[in-house]
C-alpha cells in the first residue's frame, strides 16, 4: 500500500498550474451518453475517478480512444443500461449515467452510488425528480431499476432542497425528453454551467430563466464536438490555502479567480495579499493569520470540498474560529487526525470550534476520504518533522499530480511503498 512522505516547515514558492476539473468532467462524461456522434474532451484530469468514470462508460458500451490530450468518446455501437456495483461503488457520480440512460433508451438498471464516507448523500431527490418525468422505479438489492415505458416527458420540477448531483442528473434528462422542461431551485456551481455549456454546443436547447431557474425543450437531433472542461476551482483553492499557511509566495495559472472570489475574500480576510489577473492568482501567505468563521454552503457560498483544508488554516490563526457544516452531515472525520497533530478542534453537532496559534506536529496519519487527506498533506507541510500519510488513494481519485505539483514550488514530499 503506498504512502505519503512529507516532511514539513518549507515555504511554498513558485507557479503552479491548475489540472481539469473532476466535478466538471464526470457529468460531461455521464451526458455523452446522449449521442451517437464522435465527441472529442479536452483538459481532462488525469485522476482516478475520471478513469473509473471512463472504465464504467466503457462497459456499457462507449468506444473511447484517450491519447494524451483529447479523449474522444463514440456512442455508435449498442450501449447496454446496466451500471454495476463494481464500478460505481468508488465514486458517486456513478449515479449520473441514469438520466442520460433514461432519456435515450428509456431503461436503466444503476447501483447505488458510493464515494468518500462524508454523508448519506441519498438519491430519493434524483428518483423523485426523475419520476416527474414519467420515470417508474423500484430499488432491489442496493440497485435502482428504472424505466421510462412512454419515453421521458418534459414537465415542471421544484427541487425540495439544492442538490448538485440530482440538478445535472435532470439537465442531461431533460435534453431529449418530449417538450418543455423547468427546473427550479437547481444548483449554479461553475461546473453545472460548464456541463451546460457542453450540452447547448451538442446541440441541446438549454436557457436560464432566472438565477436557480432553468428552460430544456427536448430535442431529436444532436451534433460532433470538441469540448474544453473547466479548471478545478478546487484544487485551486487548495494551493491558495497552502500558501496562506506557509507563508509561501505562489502563482496560481490555468484558473479564472472570478469563480473562487468566495474563498479569495475569506484568505484575504485571514491577512493573505491576493493579486487576481485575467487567468492566474498570485498570492502571498503573511506572519499572522487572523481567525474567522467560516459557513459551507451550495455556490456562490463556502464550499465543503474546502472545508477540511481552511481548518487546517484556522488552527493557525491569532484567535478561536468556527465552522459550520452545512453540506454533509459527517464530514468531521478529519479532525481527529488533525488532533492527533496538536490541533484542538471540538465538534458539536455540524459546528467545529477550532482554537487557534497551534503548532502542528509530525505524525502517521490515516486519510478518511478525498478533502481529508489533503488537509492531512496541508497540516504536515506547516508541521516539524517528517509525517506519514496512510490510504492515499482517496487523494488520487481528485488531485492531478500533487506530489509532483508541491515538490516543484518547495515541498518536501514523496510516495513511499
Amino acid at each position: 500500500m503506498k504512502k505519503l512522505e512529507v516532511f514539513g516547515a518549507a515555504k511554498l514558492k513558485g507557479q503552479i498550474r491548475i489540472s481539469g476539473s473532476k466535478n466538471a468532467s464526470l457529468p460531461i462524461l455521464a451526458a455523452t451518453l446522449l449521442s451517437n456522434k464522435k465527441i472529442s474532451l479536452t483538459n481532462l484530469p488525469k485522476v482516478k475517478d475520471i478513469e473509473t468514470m471512463i472504465t464504467l462508460l466503457k462497459s456499457l458500451g462507449s468506444s473511447i480512444d484517450e491519447n494524451k490530450k483529447i479523449l474522444t468518446v463514440n456512442n455508435n455501437k449498442q450501449i447496454k443500461t446496466f451500471a454495476a456495483y463494481n464500478l460505481v461503488k468508488t465514486m458517486r457520480a456513478g449515479i449520473l449515467v441514469l438520466g442520460p440512460l433514461l432519456a435515450k433508451f428509456g431503461k436503466a438498471k444503476v447501483s447505488l452510488p458510493g464515494g468518500c464516507a462524508i454523508g448519506t448523500r441519498p438519491v430519493d431527490i434524483h428518483l423523485q425528480a426523475l419520476s416527474k418525468l414519467g420515470v417508474k422505479y423500484k430499488i432491489i438489492q442496493g440497485y435502482v431499476y428504472a424505466d421510462a415505458p412512454k419515453g421521458l416527458v418534459g414537465a415542471s420540477i421544484n427541487f425540495p432542497k439544492i442538490s448538485v448531483g440530482a440538478t445535472e442528473n435532470l439537465i442531461i434528462a431533460s435534453c431529449l425528453a418530449k417538450g418543455k422542461t423547468i427546473l427550479s431551485n437547481c444548483a449554479i456551481e461553475p461546473e453545472i454551467k460548464d456541463l451546460v455549456n457542453f450540452l447547448i454546443k451538442l446541440g441541446c436547447d438549454i436557457k436560464w430563466l432566472t438565477k436557480r431557474r432553468i428552460e430544456i425543450n427536448g430535442v431529436n437531433y444532436l451534433s460532433e464536438i470538441k469540448y474544453h472542461v473547466m479548471p478545478d476551482r478546487i484544487e485551486a483553492g487548495t494551493y491558495l490555502i497552502a500558501a496562506a499557511l506557509t507563508e509561501g509566495n505562489l502563482k496560481i495559472i490555468g484558473i479564472d479567480p472570478k469563480i473562487i472570489s468566495t474563498e479569495i475574500n475569506i484568505l484575504k480576510k485571514m491577512g493573505a495579499k491576493i493579486v487576481k489577473k485575467k487567468n492566474e492568482i498570485l498570492i502571498q501567505g503573511s506572519k499572522k493569520i487572523k481567525s474567522i468563521n467560516v459557513k459551507t454552503s451550495p455556490y456562490p457560498g463556502f464550499p465543503t470540498d474546502l472545508q477540511a483544508q481552511i481548518m487546517v488554516l484556522l488552527c493557525k490563526a491569532n484567535k478561536k474560529s468556527y465552522i459550520r457544516e452545512e453540506i454533509f452531515e459527517n464530514r468531521f472525520m478529519h479532525v481527529a487526525e488533525l488532533n492527533r497533530m496538536g490541533a484542538k478542534i471540538s465538534i458539536n453537532g455540524n459546528k467545529a470550534s477550532i482554537n487557534g496559534n497551534i503548532k502542528f506536529e509530525a505524525a502517521e496519519l490515516m486519510a478518511t476520504d478525498l478533502r481529508a487527506s489533503v488537509s492531512l498533506i496541508l497540516a504536515a507541510l506547516a508541521s516539524n518533522g517528517r509525517s506519514i500519510i496512510n490510504r492515499i488513494y482517496h487523494l488520487d481519485r481528485g488531485y492531478e499530480n500533487i506530489e509532483k505539483k508541491l515538490k516543484k514550488v518547495g515541498a518536501k514530499i514523496r510516495r513511499v511503498n
